[in-house]
C-alpha cells in the first residue's frame, strides 16, 4: 500500500531589504575650514586686545615706567660728562660728532614747577618719550640767540604739564657743559598772541613749547618765553643752520620713519596670536595663556610703542 506524503508548505521568498537612503556626501574640507577660520579670527582678536592695552599701557602707565627709567640713565650720563669735562656745548661732542638724538645736553629745572628733568638732543616724537627735546637747529641754553626745548603734555611722564600754570618771573635754570644759565619768565603765548620782542647782539632767550588742550587731544601749542638772565656763554660753530630740521622735529611733528617698525613688530603681533591659536587647541585654555598671554602683550607693546611716534611729539 503506497503511503502519500504531503507536499511541503511553499516557502514565500524573503522580502527585498530597503535600500538606505541616500546619505548627503560629507566634505572633508569643511571641518579644515571651519578650524581655520576659528584660528584666524582668534588670532584677530587676540591682535586687537593686545594692541589697544598696549596703547593705553604707553601712553600711560608703562610710558611714565619708560620716561622715569630713560631720565636716570640720562641722568647718571649727563654727570658722568660734566665731572671730566666733556658735555656738549653745541651740535657736535668734544672730538667732533655730530650729538646722535636723545643725547643728554642739559639739565632744566624750574623750582615754581618742582620741575627736573633731563634735556636730550632732538625734538621728534621719539627722543621726546624720554623726556624735553632740545631742538638742534637753536642753540644750548645760555648761549645768544633763542633757545628752543619742548616736553610732552600727557605722555611719557608729562614733564610740560603744568607749564601753562607757571607765573610771570619765575625763574628757570639750566645747567650745560658751560655751567648753570638763568632766565626769568616774561610770556606765555597761544597762537595768535604778540611774538617776543626781536633779540640784540649779545642776548639770550628760552623758549619752553608743550601741546595744549584736553588729555591726548591736543587743539594747539602752548609757549613760555623767558629772558636770559645771566652771563652770555660764547658758542661754538653749528653745522645745522636755524630751520635744517625735518617736519618730524617740528612742534606737533609727527615720526614718519617709524612705519617701518610698525609693521615688522606687527608680523610678530599677528604670527604669536596664530600660534597662540594653535597651542590652544593642542593644549587647552590655561596652558595656552599661561605662556601665550606674555608673549602677546611684550609685542601689543612693542607695536604700540612704535605706532606712538607716529603721534604728535607734543602729546
Amino acid at each position: 500500500m503506497t503511503v502519500l506524503t504531503p507536499p511541503p508548505p511553499a516557502v514565500a521568498p524573503p522580502a527585498p531589504e530597503p535600500s538606505p537612503e541616500p546619505q548627503p556626501e560629507s566634505s572633508p574640507r569643511a571641518p579644515r575650514a571651519e578650524r581655520a577660520g576659528f584660528a584666524f579670527t582668534g588670532a584677530a582678536l587676540c591682535v586687537l586686545a593686545a594692541l589697544l592695552l598696549g596703547f593705553a599701557a604707553n601712553l600711560t602707565i608703562v610710558g611714565h615706567l619708560q620716561h622715569a627709567r630713560d631720565q636716570q640713565t640720562a641722568y647718571d650720563e649727563l654727570r658722568r660728562q660734566l665731572a671730566l669735562g666733556i658735555a656738549p656745548v653745541g651740535q657736535q661732542t668734544y672730538d667732533g660728532n655730530m650729538l646722535k638724538p636723545g643725547a643728554p645736553v642739559a639739565l632744566l629745572r624750574i623750582p615754581a614747577l618742582g620741575l627736573k628733568e633731563v634735556v636730550g638732543e632732538g625734538t621728534a616724537s621719539g627722543v621726546l618719550m624720554s623726556g624735553p627735546g632740545h631742538r638742534r637747529d637753536t642753540p644750548l641754553p645760555g648761549q645768544a640767540g633763542t633757545s628752543v626745548i619742548m616736553g610732552r603734555q600727557w605722555g611719557y611722564g608729562s614733564p610740560f604739564n603744568d607749564l601753562h600754570q607757571l607765573p610771570l618771573g619765575s625763574e628757570i635754570r639750566l645747567t650745560t657743559g658751560q655751567g648753570t644759565a638763568t632766565y626769568k619768565v616774561t610770556a606765555i603765548r597761544r597762537k595768535g598772541d604778540p611774538l617776543p620782542p626781536v633779540l640784540k647782539e649779545n642776548e639770550g632767550r628760552l623758549t619752553l613749547i608743550t601741546a595744549e588742550g584736553s588729555p591726548y587731544t591736543p587743539s594747539g601749542t602752548l609757549r613760555v618765553d623767558a629772558t636770559l638772565t645771566s652771563g652770555v656763554q660764547p658758542a661754538p660753530p653749528r653745522p645745522l643752520a636755524l630751520g635744517w630740521i625735518d617736519d618730524s622735529e617740528q612742534a606737533m611733528g609727527t615720526e614718519d620713519a617709524a612705519w617701518l617698525s610698525v609693521f615688522l613688530w606687527s608680523q610678530g603681533l599677528f604670527l604669536a596670536a596664530l600660534l597662540t591659536m594653535a597651542a590652544y587647541r593642542a593644549w587647552g585654555r590655561w596652558q595656552t595663556w599661561i605662556f601665550g598671554a606674555p608673549v602677546l602683550a611684550a609685542f601689543g607693546l612693542a607695536v604700540s610703542g612704535a605706532a606712538a611716534r607716529l603721534l604728535p611729539n607734543l602729546l
